[in-house]
């Protein structure tokens, strides 16, 4: 262990050879390894140096651990580098999250307006990170602590779409069920729910809740995701079409855009749909 809490082992960072992301960390490791060889010191002296343990310095050497920004800053600037060890930082911050997520992320930072059912759970944009740490750890097969650790870190990570400037236009609808089911428990879905009404208080945020008595809707068929481009271009994806995958295809699009353009119609109106939270909230 470090002399300082970032020095600890924490899960989430750790890498298997077998990972996709393992020759990029690899890199890293291999340079800080250099550098610290070209200096004249021992591992241990620079964890001392850096302020982590020399257990977790070998591992970040060989490629085995994913290293924090702050330990690629505190080294390049010891071994005086000059930003040659710095300059991983961009990749190792992409490095932690599965190839799927980054690409979710990518599309994600580019769209000027999205639109979002969800069936089955709270969406991730609108995830606190105890929920979501509490809704992945029902998935089967379990994740690993590592696995759990860097799907909630890259879950968490997207939520700074809710930062950018212009922000986009987001459009969530989700099915009063998701609302009601106490995953992590009751204090959990209680923050859960007053971190949507929240959100739901964004100028760029509609919110708006199917209540589970609309029989006839189109959205049983599964979650719906459309992202709009500031180029007119879009990308759009749902459960039971188009085999699950990714579409930009305009005529794939249309069959999205009117599923959704029907759900949302059908769905409370984002005042209703509210007070129907704070209804919940009383319930809870």
């Amino acid at each position: 262990m470090g002399v300082n809490g970032e020095g600890t082992d924490e899960p989430g960072w750790d890498v298997s050879p077998e990972d996709e992301i393992a020759p990029v960390v690899e890199a890293a490791g291999r340079q800080v390894r250099l550098w610290r060889e070209a200096a004249g010191m021992r591992v241990v002296e620079l964890g001392q140096a850096i302020g982590y343990g020399e257990d977790l310095v070998r591992k970040v050497e060989r490629g085995a651990r994913i290293p924090r920004a702050e330990f690629l800053d505190r080294a390049d600037g010891v071994l005086n580098a000059g930003g040659h060890i710095a300059a991983f930082k961009e990749d190792m911050e992409r490095a932690r999250y599965p190839k799927k997520v980054r690409e979710l992320a990518q599309l994600e930072a580019r769209a000027v307006e999205q639109l979002l059912y969800s069936n089955h759970n709270i969406h991730g944009l609108l995830q606190t990170e105890e929920y979501a740490r509490a809704q992945l750890g029902t998935w089967r097969p379990a994740y690993s602590s590592d696995e759990l650790e860097r799907m909630v870190a890259a879950r968490v990570a997207r939520k700074t779409v809710f930062e950018r400037v212009p922000a986009p236009e987001l459009s969530f609808v989700q099915e009063e069920v998701t609302l009601r089911r106490p995953v992590g428990g009751t204090m959990v879905l209680r923050r859960q729910l007053e971190h949507m009404l929240e959100l739901a208080q964004l100028p760029y945020v509609e919110l708006q809740v199917m209540p589970t008595s609309r029989a006839d809707h189109p959205g049983t068929g599964g979650r719906i995701q459309v992202l709009k481009f500031g180029d007119g271009t879009a990308a759009g994806r749902t459960d039971d079409e188009f085999a699950g995958r990714p579409v930009s295809e305009p005529r794939q699009l249309r069959v999205l855009e009117l599923r959704y353009g029907i759900i949302r119609a059908q769905a409370l109106t984002p005042r209703e749909s509210v007070a129907f939270i704070e209804r919940l909230l009383g319930e809870t």
